[in-house]
């Protein structure tokens, strides 16, 4: 998918939510525990619910790898049948990952070739060398941590140095890097206040914000430094949509969830 298309598919829905995948079989609901495959089930049910509503997906891949064999094929046919069925959604996997660079080259084909994910999280900790083979790959996306919304997010990326804040540093250091074009960048909502100045060192990058709903982001505040011309925002909601129902209207209840906040986002496009 190229950005072209991300920006136009945002327009049309007046959406800019991303659903996070994140099944926890613990938690869904347990008439699905009885079928073959209820990962892939719960997923099918919910990506057929919302999809109207929301313009990219994120499964985490933890949720799937942590039932073994089994996860990881209740993921494979996850993405193939957002790509077979609803192509223009944009697709990420959460995997976070991030190594030397033969073995960030075989993540990415990981994911962009064999599981044809549009996008893939990484951790920048390595340096250059272990996220530039990630970029080399046309039409897919690299999505960098930037600044996490967890409690510990600032023990490291919240660090002065002598020329700035860690984080701020990264940020700029990646703009050097090789096909940096195809860099987007996580930054946590409940770090709303932090958006202004990250505009400031990357005005026309996509950020991936996770935090809003369950772990208290305000979606005014983070638009409010967040937008750019072409919205720039791809707002998460996991457990607070995908979990809002637990009978057999689950589904339902999470369309509806998912319908408040884009009619909050269409909102605030309007007002744009």
């Amino acid at each position: 998918m190229t950005r072209l298309e991300l920006v136009e598919q945002i327009k049309q829905k007046q959406s800019f939510l991303c659903i996070g995948l994140d099944v926890d079989l613990t938690k869904i609901p347990t008439h699905l525990l009885e079928l073959e495959d209820p990962i892939f089930e719960f997923n099918k049910q919910i990506i057929d619910a919302t999809h109207q509503l929301a313009v990219a997906y994120k499964p985490n891949t933890a949720f799937y790898e942590a039932y073994g064999l089994k996860g990881w094929k209740s993921l494979e046919k996850t993405i193939d049948y957002l790509n077979e069925n609803y192509p223009e959604i944009f697709t990420i996997a959460d995997a976070k990952r991030g190594d030397i660079g033969n073995t960030s080259t075989m993540y990415a084909k990981a994911f962009f070739e064999d599981l044809d994910f549009d996008s893939v999280t990484v951790a920048p900790y390595m340096g250059s060398d272990s996220v530039e083979p990630f970029l080399a790959f046309n039409n897919k996306f690299t999505i960098m941590l930037a600044l996490t919304s967890n409690k510990g997010g600032l023990d490291f990326q919240g660090l002065e140095t002598e020329k700035d804040t860690l984080y701020k540093e990264v940020l700029k250091t990646s703009l050097t890097w090789k096909n940096n074009e195809q860099l987007m960048f996580v930054v946590g909502a409940t770090k709303a206040e932090y958006f202004k100045g990250i505009r400031d060192i990357v005005p026309n990058h996509f950020l991936l914000v996770p935090g809003v709903g369950a772990q208290g982001g305000n979606l005014h505040d983070v638009c409010k430094y967040g937008l750019n011309d072409d919205v720039g925002l791809l707002i998460n909601s996991s457990r607070g949509i995908i979990y809002a129902g637990n009978d057999e209207n689950f589904a339902t209840t999470a369309k509806e969830k998912a319908l408040e906040l884009q009619q909050e986002m269409k909102e605030i496009l309007e007002s744009k």
